[in-house]
């Protein structure tokens, strides 16, 4: 099957880009309720999968004898802007482990923040590796390591933490990885198909507290998301909005690439998204229009107007163009 046409761009009456890409929901048993393009397009996940990521964290037993609080959950699947809020959270967190910025394997990076980044050039400060977005994926990986007693090289794909990510990605997708590549932050990202993905969703989306180990764990890390959108992403970043827009109901996380995930516990639904030409401002529209229809955010709010129908705004303030759904789609 071949990627199906998701979002156009129109400028003066013409049709002037089009985006495809390759959409599934499925439900708690896995099943596919619906999809566009090729469920099983394999892919890799990228951001989108820290909460399958996380999970050897919360189910180690090393979550809770860590003391981590809800807010530390939803930092460990977070890509987050490198703000003062997500910096100082990481670097207290890895102090309370005995541990120090040092001991991170993601590498450094500019904030993504323009407070914290311009307050380092006022000070002339190097960017550290907490200003990494992933640096709270990181600090979670140190924490189940601590617990596992594994070796300081966590991100090697031989590594027990790895092995242990390894087995709960094709439990959760119900299918063997696909292959793996290496991250923008250094650690393994498993290749899945979209169906696999969106397959865990809703795995994610079903999961009661009162459940079995994984269930609990699965629901953990998606209520903290919720809870918790500021940490997750940032200000003005589409994680943050939607999830405050929906109001704590449904949990979303993106990832580079333009890959989406949603978790929908009200209706036990799971989507997963990937636009082939990599282009984010795509996979917001897609995934905000789904939301939706869905019934899970309301389309005339302004975090979703600003995605879709997303109009095209010059530097003199004209409208120009417009993003819209292609047709046949949602």
């Amino acid at each position: 099957m071949v990627a199906a046409e998701l979002v156009q761009l129109w400028r003066g009456g013409l049709l002037e880009s089009t985006h495809r890409g390759h959409v599934v929901i499925c439900d708690e048993a896995g099943q596919i309720v619906q999809s566009w393009g090729d469920p099983e397009r394999v892919i890799f996940p990228r951001s989108s999968c820290k909460m399958i990521q996380a999970l050897p964290l919360l189910e180690s037993g090393a979550a809770d004898a860590a003391g981590l609080s809800d807010a530390h959950i939803a930092l460990s699947c977070a890509s987050h802007q490198g703000a003062h809020l997500h910096v100082d959270m990481a670097g207290r967190w890895l102090a309370d482990l005995g541990l120090g910025e040092a001991d991170l394997r993601c590498g450094s990076h500019e904030p993504y923040d323009r407070t914290e980044r311009d307050r380092l050039i006022r000070t002339n400060d190097a960017p550290c590796q907490l200003h990494n977005n992933c640096s709270g994926k990181h600090s979670g990986f140190l924490t189940a390591n601590k617990h596992l007693k594994g070796g300081s090289e966590y991100t090697e794909i031989d590594h027990p933490l790895q092995r242990a990510i390894r087995a709960a990605t094709e439990e959760v997708t119900g299918e063997s990885v696909a292959g793996y590549g290496i991250d923008g932050c250094s650690a393994p990202n498993f290749a899945m198909s979209v169906a696999g993905l969106a397959r865990a969703m809703g795995a994610f989306a079903a999961a009661r507290e009162g459940g079995n180990s994984r269930q609990r764990a699965m629901a953990r890390l998606r209520d903290a998301m919720a809870a918790h959108p500021d940490l997750v992403a940032g200000e003005g970043r589409a994680c943050t909005e939607l999830m405050r827009a929906m109001g704590g109901k449904v949990s979303i996380k993106t990832g580079a690439e333009a890959v989406f995930v949603a978790m929908l516990p009200e209706q036990k639904l799971g989507i997963a998204l990937k636009i082939e030409d990599g282009n984010g401002r795509a996979s917001e529209a897609v995934l905000v229009s789904l939301l939706a229809k869905l019934g899970a955010l309301d389309a005339a709010h302004p975090m979703a107007q600003k995605r879709l129908p997303a109009p095209q705004i010059n530097c003199r303030g004209f409208s120009v163009g417009e993003l819209r759904l292609a047709e046949g789609f949602c």
